[in-house]
C-alpha cells in the first residue's frame, strides 16, 4: 500500500475538535467537522494529520490546520485558492511547486506564508495544497519563480493511504 507512516493516533476531546475545526472555519471561511464527528490525530512522517469519521480529511503543517485535498473535496471552500492554468496541471500532480507564470488566479485574501489549495483553471478540481511564498495579490500577477511549495497532492502517499 502506501509508505507514509501514521503513529500515535489518540480520539481528540470535544473541545480540541472544536479548535481544530475553527481555525479551518477561520481560514478557509465555512464550517467543516464537527464535535459530534468521530475526530482522530495522528503523527505522519511530515506533519500531522486528522482523521473525521475514518477518513484524513485535514492535516497540521509547521501550526498550521488546513484541509486535505479529500477534505477540500468534501467541504468544497471558496476561499484560500489558487487557480493555475492547464498546462501546469501534469506537473502539479506530480507534485511539482507551483511557479508564477502557471498561475491564472488566487484569492486576494492570501497572505504570504498562509496555506493554500490549488485547483485547475478548466474544471476548478483540487489538485494540491501548499504554503504561499507571495501574497494573493502578487500571486494574481503571475510573476518569475516558484510561488507555492506544495505540500501535499492528489496522489501522493497521504492520499494513497486513505484510498479504500
Amino acid at each position: 500500500m502506501a509508505d507514509i507512516m501514521i503513529r500515535k493516533r489518540k480520539r481528540l476531546r470535544s473541545k480540541d475538535v472544536k479548535a481544530y475545526s475553527d481555525e479551518v472555519e477561520r481560514r478557509l471561511g465555512m464550517p467543516t467537522f464537527t464535535p459530534e464527528d468521530a475526530v482522530d490525530l495522528a503523527e505522519s512522517s511530515e506533519f500531522n494529520v486528522i482523521f473525521v469519521n475514518g477518513e484524513i480529511l485535514a492535516m497540521v503543517f509547521k501550526g498550521m490546520t488546513f484541509l486535505t485535498v479529500r477534505g477540500i473535496l468534501k467541504y468544497k471552500p471558496q476561499r484560500k485558492f489558487v487557480t493555475v492554468d492547464m498546462g501546469a496541471v501534469p506537473y502539479v500532480r506530480n507534485g511539482a511547486d507551483i511557479m508564477g507564470p502557471g498561475i491564472t488566479d488566487a484569492d486576494p485574501e492570501i497572505q504570504a506564508g498562509e496555506m493554500v489549495w490549488i485547483r485547475d483553471v478548466k474544471n476548478l478540481v483540487p489538485l494540491a495544497i501548499g504554503v504561499s511564498a507571495v501574497s494573493g495579490e502578487e500571486l494574481r500577477k503571475g510573476g518569475k519563480g516558484k510561488a507555492i511549495q506544495t505540500v501535499h497532492y492528489a496522489g501522493d502517499k497521504l492520499w494513497k493511504t486513505d484510498e479504500r
